[in-house]
């Protein structure tokens, strides 16, 4: 069955399913109409099933430039009385949440749900978020499914939680509920007709009067304590087993406790929270008084046993509670069975050596060689860096007196050997203001400040404009690869078509920072070293803000579309097997076989960069890119 086959499958049948994919069912089966996020692991993947499939469903499913907008674009439609959907990775959140702040004073009128996908590990993210708190702060109650049925199940609970409340409810997930695939059984469609309506409602809608913020605040924490009945009446939260041990967990820790209970062969109740915000204080009073000691299991911070420490303390309750320290549970990265394994031989004081110990089967661990991250072959982000830092030394400055500040992206990789060009990956759109405050501190050199074209357009363009309304002498070298490749290949504001088929009106880099007021700006092509040399070498003595647009496609989706070109060939008799192609370049595609450059076709793109840095012209070219334009739609 392809993916829209099993997203799509009758009502009743058991098909295998991604937790993302689950999600984007749930989100079907509740007749959301408006779905909207930004690309980031691991929430990608929702908004990149639904989209395909949002015309057959009758959906306006897009991607927006970040995810404060994607937020607002939902809150609208549910403010309207149309369920909506928005998704964010952990740091998405930290771009959102001044509007999800304020959402929780104004509510909807329809559904909202909020994913928020955080990554303990972390694998992919700047950051290892712990994204409970952000329901805290923002006083919106909080749903954690904890496999991939629940993903899909919870969705619609969230729905109608979020109705009853009139609130945005937040649906957080962690990696592997996002990405582990399992077979689940798809529910009922809901049909329900949707009515566009806008309110004219100056004291819910306006925060400008304090005095209506005051009364909103009151009405949003009157909300909140009917959150744990109607999430009781929903069936969120939940008692599993008997014994005076307790365990209190959440989200996917609940995955490890119900497997090491089996293998231990252990009796011991189980509370297992679904409902983390509010807190669900009646329901724990309800529950744990049968319980003489209780184990909590989480990751990363310790959000559950902060507040059971609270609750226990507040009603004068006597019982044992065994937190990250008693039980040695990681405040860093995730959980996995063999931690929560021997977090469970303490708190039973079981003896290590017992039956199905999991320490005695394992695989001894082997070293394996590093594999940093290289960028891929024929990657444009190689070029603008190799003529980036080439341009520095011929400008007569040395690699390390000229800050290159990175931001988020594939060209983040730059940070590995041989290039080692990036100084900071800090947060998305940071590279330009980090920039600015480097030169606004009095640095007597060159700053420049790289960004993706993507993420220039999701938070660059704002310290774009203060280094222009300010005159700060800074090179800004945007490095358009026609896409969000680093997640997937994402469209951008400069696509012409969307994932779902929508034509859309690009938006050129180039007229945006004219626009804005940057006269001085230039687009190359870099898989032209030249090009991109001259270039930076001319706008590091020009004064004021500079742009260098480096524009070429990235090369995996140009593969996609049966664009490449014909590996150059090594002339043996020139070559001196000096390794300048392999060192300068840091290519896959190219390495050292034993003293002697060698290239692997099948992974070649035909870049030809490596001919470009040799020395003695040893490689023979049979096709060249820069003679061709490509045209991306």
């Amino acid at each position: 069955m392809s993916l829209a086959e099993r997203v799509l499958a009758e009502p009743g049948k058991r098909v295998l399913l991604m937790g993302n994919e689950a999600i984007a069912r749930g989100v079907i089966e509740s007749n959301v109409k408006v779905a909207s996020g930004y690309p980031g692991t691991p929430s990608s993947e929702i908004i990149m099933t639904l989209a395909p499939l949002s015309k057959k469903v009758g959906m306006y499913a897009e991607w927006a430039t970040n995810e404060k907008v994607a937020f607002e674009i939902a809150l609208g439609a549910a403010m309207s009385g149309i369920r909506s959907l928005a998704t964010m990775k952990a740091p998405g959140y930290n771009v959102a949440s001044d509007s999800i702040v304020s959402a929780a004073y104004t509510g909807v009128n329809k559904g909202l749900v909020i994913v928020i996908a955080d990554d303990p590990g972390p694998h992919t993210t700047q950051t290892e978020q712990d994204n409970r708190w952000a329901a805290k702060l923002a006083k919106l109650p909080m749903i954690e499914p904890s496999n991939v049925q629940e993903a899909l199940d919870y969705v619609k609970k969230a729905y109608v939680l979020s109705e009853r409340l009139q609130l945005p409810i937040i649906y957080r997930t962690t990696t592997r509920v996002n990405h582990t695939v399992s077979d689940v059984v798809v529910g009922e469609f809901i049909n329900e007709k949707q009515e566009v309506f806008v309110e004219y409602n100056p004291e819910r809608y306006i925060r400008a009067s304090m005095s209506w913020n005051r009364r909103r605040h009151e009405w949003l924490l009157e909300q909140l304590s009917k959150a744990e009945k109607y999430a009781s009446e929903l069936g969120l939260n939940r008692i599993e087993g008997e014994g005076e041990d307790c365990i209190l967990t959440s989200g996917v820790s609940y995955t490890y406790v119900k497997e090491n209970l089996k293998r231990l062969q252990i009796d011991a109740s189980i509370i297992k929270l679904e409902l983390t915000y509010p807190w669900p204080e009646k329901f724990l009073l309800d529950n744990i008084t049968k319980c003489k000691r209780i184990l909590v299991v989480e990751e990363l911070d310790p959000y559950l046993e902060e507040h059971l420490r609270q609750t226990v303390q507040r009603h004068g309750l006597e019982l044992e509670i065994w937190g990250k320290n008693e039980a040695g549970i990681p405040l860093v990265g995730e959980l996995n069975p063999t931690i929560v394994y021997n977090a469970f031989l303490r708190f039973f004081n079981l003896n290590s050596t017992i039956k199905n110990n999991p320490q005695k089967n394992r695989v001894n661990k082997v070293r394996l060689p590093q594999r940093p991250p290289p960028m891929c072959p024929g990657c444009p982000h190689r070029g603008s860096y190799m003529g980036l830092l080439k341009a520095i030394q011929k400008s007569g400055y040395r690699k390390r007196e000229v800050p290159i500040m990175g931001d988020i992206g594939c060209y983040a990789l730059s940070l590995e050997p041989p290039l080692e060009a990036i100084w900071t990956e800090h947060a998305m759109g940071a590279s330009i203001g980090l920039a600015l405050g480097i030169k606004i501190a009095g640095y007597d050199k060159p700053v420049i400040a790289t960004i993706g074209d993507s993420t220039f357009f999701h938070a660059g363009m704002p310290a774009l404009v203060e280094a222009v309304n300010k005159n700060i002498d800074l090179l800004v070298m945007i490095l358009d690869n026609l896409s969000i490749a680093m997640t997937g290949h994402q469209s951008t504001p400069e696509s012409t078509i969307t994932e779902s088929g929508r034509k859309v009106k690009p938006v050129k880099i180039e007229d945006v920072v004219r626009g804005i007021g940057v006269e001085y700006v230039r687009i190359v092509d870099p898989f032209n070293l030249e090009e991109v040399v001259e270039a930076v070498k001319d706008a590091l003595n020009k004064p004021g803000v500079k742009v260098i647009i480096a524009r070429r496609e990235c090369a995996l989706q140009a593969w996609r579309r049966g664009i490449s070109y014909k590996p150059p060939v090594i002339d043996r008799s020139k070559c001196t097997n000096c390794m300048a192609c392999v060192r300068a370049t840091g290519c896959p595609a190219i390495i050292d076989a034993g003293g002697k450059p060698l290239i692997i076709e099948e992974q070649c793109y035909g870049c030809n960069l490596c001919a470009q840095v040799c020395p003695f012209d040893a490689f023979v070219l049979r096709d060249n890119p820069l003679l061709k334009v490509d045209e991306h739609e």
